[in-house]
């Protein structure tokens, strides 16, 4: 992403519309049908985790802009843990003792590891630290829309938020590029 002269923005469209046409593409080979009767409920989660993996990317990429591929790689992969603390607010699920642990631990780690609040490193660092945890914010927002998707199987749903992606890509490029 470093390497490549496009905007982020860009470089995600492009993602996500090589991906939903090779995922249609294997769908269109193998004969499978996808059941709209049975997954319309969901389209409106589907399009929604998909608005939210689109700007993910965009975020993503961006940081790799700012800061090192492994900081903002590292931000990124905060989303486990980001997931981990909304569970029991919108599951209920209980966090023991093991999990609070494990949250604070994790915490700790990325703060160490990238250097939030090392200021010595600038400005740059710190907004390709920003970057990453909001991908990892809307990446844990797709991870918990996924738990609500319910009748959609795994090939379907990927179809539908790559396709989603795309479609709200397409006019967010047109405006701000």
């Amino acid at each position: 992403v470093r390497n490549i002269p496009l905007p982020s923005s860009e470089i995600a469209l492009y993602r996500a519309v090589l991906a939903a046409i090779l995922i249609g593409a294997f769908l269109l080979v193998t004969k499978q049908k996808i059941p709209f009767a049975k997954i319309k409920k969901e389209i409106p989660l589907l399009v929604l985790s998909g608005v939210a993996m689109g700007f993910n990317w965009i975020l993503l990429f961006e940081a790799y802009k700012y800061t090192t591929v492994s900081v903002a790689t590292l931000s990124y992969y905060f989303a486990p843990v980001i997931v981990t603390v909304l569970c029991p607010l919108i599951f209920r699920e209980k966090m023991g003792i093991k999990e609070w642990i494990c949250f604070f631990g994790s915490t700790l780690g990325i703060v160490m590891i990238t250097g939030i609040g090392d200021f010595a490193e600038g400005s740059e660092h710190m907004k390709g630290i920003a970057l990453g945890l909001l991908a990892a914010l809307l990446y844990a927002t797709v991870i918990i829309l996924n738990k609500f998707i319910k009748n959609v199987e795994g090939t379907e749903r990927t179809l539908f938020q790559f396709l989603s992606a795309a479609v709200v890509l397409t006019p967010y490029i047109a405006f701000t590029e």
